[in-house]
C-alpha cells in the first residue's frame, strides 16, 4: 500500500504564500511523476502542477504559472508546492498524486487519469 500525506494547508489572506508538502510512504513503487490537483467546492478536480521525478521537468496550469512552483526532494520522498501571491480563487482542497505509469518521454502528466495514487487532500483557504 502506498500512502501520500499532504500538509501545509491553512487560512491565509489575499497575496500571502503557503508551501504544501506531500510525503510518500509504504510500499516501494516506481515513481514516474508526482502532481498537485485541486478541487474547489462545487467544481471538478483540476490540474495544478506536475513534476517528472527523474528528469525534474515541471508543468503548470495556466492559472498558477508564475505564482506556484513544484519541486521534489528525492531523499525525503517528498514533493512540494510553493504557492505565492495567493488569490481567493485559489481556495480549494489540494490533492497530491503519484504516478507509476510510464507514458513516454516528455509526457506531461496533467490529467487525473495519469495518476494511480492519491492523498487525502489539504484545505487551502484564501480570504479577500
Amino acid at each position: 500500500q502506498v500512502q501520500l500525506v499532504e500538509s501545509g494547508g491553512g487560512l491565509v489572506q489575499d497575496g500571502d504564500s503557503l508551501r504544501l508538502s506531500c510525503t510518500a510512504s509504504g510500499r516501494t513503487f516506481s515513481r514516474v511523476a508526482m502532481g498537485w490537483f485541486r478541487q474547489a467546492q462545487g467544481k471538478e478536480r483540476e490540474f495544478v502542477a506536475a513534476i517528472r521525478w527523474s528528469a525534474g521537468s515541471t508543468y503548470y496550469a495556466d492559472s498558477v504559472k508564475g505564482r506556484f512552483t513544484i519541486s521534489r526532494d528525492n531523499a525525503k520522498n517528498t514533493v512540494y508546492l510553493q504557492m505565492n501571491s495567493l488569490k481567493p480563487e485559489d481556495t480549494a482542497v489540494y490533492y497530491c498524486a503519484a504516478s507509476s505509469i510510464y507514458s513516454g518521454q516528455g509526457y506531461r502528466y496533467m490529467s487525473i487519469s495519469d495518476y494511480n495514487y492519491w492523498g487525502q487532500g489539504t484545505q487551502v483557504t484564501v480570504s479577500s
